[in-house]
């Protein structure tokens, strides 16, 4: 019997771009403080933007070589370790949190900050939590070894 797939509508994309625009419409009502404005972070916040793109273009690019299913809503073809798999089981949600929360000090627009933060709670309760469902049923003893040793959001862990 086929395992059937993480999801059947594509939750991270959906819930990273929502967020994106809740940040925007909520400064446009509901403007940050004087002292959050764009100079007094706007380096930090771009550097976050940059890491997040970058985790993201390493991450689809380390999939591609391993020939592995990229989109959220679809079966998974292989289980990838490595690149920067290697220290998140998760870097694309991971860069594309960073780049919502560099957005804050890069544009001057404090509601960013929770935007990221709630996204990345959506995205492990609807997404994440399905998606390591989904892979020990395909990859059983391979996914429990990687689940060991990889953090779910950033770092390693102890064991084999």
């Amino acid at each position: 019997m086929p395992v059937p797939p993480p999801n059947r509508i594509p939750w991270p994309p959906l819930i990273y771009v929502t967020a994106a625009v809740l940040a925007v419409l909520l400064n446009e009502a509901f403007p940050g403080p004087a002292w959050f404005d764009r100079a007094l972070g706007a380096g930090i916040g771009w550097g976050a933007m940059l890491l997040g793109l970058g985790l993201d273009l390493a991450a689809m690019l380390t999939m591609r070589s391993r020939r592995a299913n990229i989109l959220p809503h679809r079966s998974a073809t292989a289980l990838v370790t490595t690149g920067v798999f290697a220290w998140s089981r998760n870097p694309i949600y991971l860069g594309n949190t960073l780049l919502l929360a560099g957005a804050a000090m890069a544009f001057g627009n404090p509601w960013f900050l929770p935007a990221a933060l709630l996204a990345a709670v959506a995205v492990t309760r609807l997404a994440i939590e399905r998606e390591e469902a989904h892979l020990a049923a395909l990859f059983g003893a391979g996914w429990d070894a990687y689940r060991r040793r990889t953090a779910r959001w950033f770092g390693r862990r102890g064991g084999t």
